[in-house]
Order: C-alpha cells, then structure tokens, then sequence
C-alpha cells in the first residue's frame, strides 16, 4: 500500500514523489495486497485438502480486513501529525477491532455452513485464527506507517533542497547586483560636466554607453553563465565609459588563449575586479595606469587574471588572504567575487589576490573549463 501525501510545502509549491497519483497507487496496492492475501489463504486450504467451497468464507474473511483497514486508513490519516507513540497507542484498540471483526466473519461463515469441514477442533484453534489475523492487520498497520513517514520524511527533504535552491540563488543575486554606487555618481557628474561645457557629442556617448551597460547588467541572470567572450564584450561597455572620463590616463591590455573565448564563467565576475583596478590604480594617479585582462588554459581548468600597474595594497596579507579592513570599496568586491566562485564551484575554484612583485596588484582566479553545452550552475 502507499499513504496518504503530506501537506504540500510553501516552499516548492505541491511536491509529490514522481510516479503514479498517490490514492490510484494506494487503492491498486491495498486491492492487490488483500486480494493475494485471499489467493495464498484459498490456495493453502486447497492444498491441504480443504473442499474448493472454502472460498466463500476465505473471500468473507478478505473482504472484512479490506474494509477495515480502510477505516484505520482514515484513523491513521487523523492522527499523522501527532507523535509516533501515542498513535501506537491510540491504535492499538482498532487494530484489536478489525482483527477481532475478521475472526467473528470466520466464525459466522462456519455458522452459515460455507464449509463444514472447516471447523476448528477447539477454542485455542479459534483463538489462534484470530491470533494470525491480528498479525496480519499490525502488519498493515506497520508497514502503513514505515510508508507515510519515508514519504513524510521525501517531501521535507525536498522542501529543504528547495529553500537551499532559493538561499542560493537569492545569494548569487545579491552578491552580482552589489555594483559599487561610486562608478554611477562618476559618470553621471562626468556627464554634467560634458554638459556644462557643451560638449554634447562626448556626453551623448557616454549617456549612451551608460545605458548599454546598465541594461546588459540588469538583463543578465545571475544564474546563467556566459562565455568570456560575451563577459569580455559586456566589460568592453564598461571600458567605454571609463575612456571617455580618463581619455589617455587608462590603458588597457587583453590577452585571451584563442580556446578560452568560448569557456562558461558566471556572468559579470570580471567587473567589480576592473572597477577595482580603475578606482585605485588609474583615477587617483595623475599619469594613469594599464589595466590588463588575461585568459589561459591549466590544464582542465580556466584560469583568469585582472591585473595593474599601480600602488597596489600594502594592507593586503601575504598568502592571497583578503584583510577584515583595507580601502573602503575594494573588499567588498573582491570579497564578493571570490563568495560567488565559492557558492558556484565549492572546492572546483581558487582565487588569489596578492600584490605584484613588478607593482601594482593581481588578482587570479581558475573555475572549471566548460564550453557552451555544458549543465547550467
């Protein structure tokens, strides 16, 4: 037999184990279950030289336990939420009733004369018969219960599955759309100033390379990956934008395998890294600085850097460990980023940022090497 399902969960909407409807598949099981229990009684007495009229009464005694253990269907149904030793005990009399019904339903068929032959010879053979049905509705009863609680037991841990799905993704979110506010107050106050000195050509394009990016940010899933190409051309739109306020001051260098342009990575790593090396490395310095993009392949994995020629970070520990405190702005995104591989790849993924021996800083990051085709994160 298969129970009753339990209350659907908020969380993931109505589950249901995959397969048959639960009550088709309890009322096929329960049919099936009773129906072989009259078949191996009929064919034992047969076997034991019973006459073939034994039917009658092994069909009555089916028929009893069909019915009654229907009705300790419904009591169990009442009872699912309250705990497991007080529904034994609460149990314990109707299973008593339904076994005690069905040894009464033999004994009348004797009555009725449905099989002369049948009678036992003493009342301990009665009190055995109804022994042995006893056995068999706690057996029901039990593997009745063992059911509705693996099946309790599926469901919540599926709820669970799914409030961690959606933890997951709500992080994934929150940590992808944490954009610094600083790169859009720059902007928009380079955009007055374009327009205040009536520079309205070099202000249009940055108006407009502002909303390319912005849409491309906003319309990118945070659960979807891209190719470094697609990242590349979105980082592009970025750069765009930052050319036209730094002009000579900011260089950049991209230097990608030709096998990487079309390897999976989540959407956006690279940006919070660039603005980074923009804020720190190019705007506060009167000559500038280089920023520099690089992609190679190690093996099976996908390494990718972003690196610059500046100060670097003298508050930043040795080993790649990001400090507790250090310029406002900048642990935030490297904090991010680096939280981002840790809940897409776990123990696949390694991010390292260190100061650069030649000056300037890096920050180095390998994620799998997957190709388009290949399972969503």
């Amino acid at each position: 037999m298969t129970p009753d399902p339990a209350p659907s969960n908020p969380l993931v909407g109505k589950p249901r184990p995959k397969g048959l409807n639960s009550g088709v598949l309890f009322w096929a099981l329960h049919i099936a279950g009773w129906g072989g229990f009259f078949l191996v009684g009929y064919l034992s007495a047969i076997a034991n030289g019973k006459p073939c009229e034994i039917w009658k009464l092994l069909f009555a005694v089916a028929a009893t336990g069909f019915f009654g253990t229907l009705g300790l269907r419904y009591l169990l149904r009442a009872c699912r939420d309250l705990p497991p030793l007080r529904v034994t005990m609460l149990m314990i009399a109707p299973v008593l009733v339904v076994a005690a019904a069905m040894g009464l339903t033999f004994i009348g068929g004797l009555g009725m004369g449905w099989c002369d032959v049948c009678q036992p010879m003493s009342r301990v053979n009665y009190v055995a018969y109804v022994f042995n049905q006893l056995n068999v509705v706690v057996g029901w009863t039990s593997l009745y219960l063992v059911i509705t609680n693996w099946r309790k037991l599926q469901l919540q841990t599926q709820a669970a599955l799914a409030a961690t799905a959606m933890a997951h993704q709500a992080q994934l979110k929150m940590l992808r759309y944490q954009l610094n506010p600083h790169f859009l107050f720059n902007t928009l106050n380079a955009i007055s100033t374009l327009v205040l000195d009536r520079d309205n050509a070099t202000a249009n394009r940055m108006v407009q390379g502002l909303s390319a990016f912005l849409r491309h940010s906003l319309d990118a899933d945070p659960m979807q990956r891209v190719t470094l190409k697609q990242e590349i051309d979105a980082i592009g739109l970025y750069l765009e934008i930052e050319k036209t306020r730094f002009a000579e001051r900011l260089r950049v260098s991209i230097d990608v395998e030709p096998a990487c342009w079309s390897a999976l990575m989540p959407s956006l790593l690279l940006q919070p890294l660039v603005e980074n090396a923009i804020k720190y490395a190019v705007a506060k310095r009167v000559e500038g600085g280089t920023l520099g993009l690089q992609a190679s392949l190690a093996g099976d994995r996908l390494r990718l850097s972003v690196t610059d020629d500046g100060p670097g970070w003298p508050a930043l520990k040795e080993g790649g460990v990001l400090p507790d405190q250090g310029p406002q702005g900048t642990r935030v995104g490297l904090a991010n980023t680096r939280e981002r591989l840790r809940v897409l790849y776990g123990e696949r993924q390694s991010f390292e940022a260190r100061n650069r021996d030649e000056g300037g800083f890096m920050v180095t990051m390998t994620l799998p090497f997957e190709i388009r085709g290949a399972p969503r994160e």
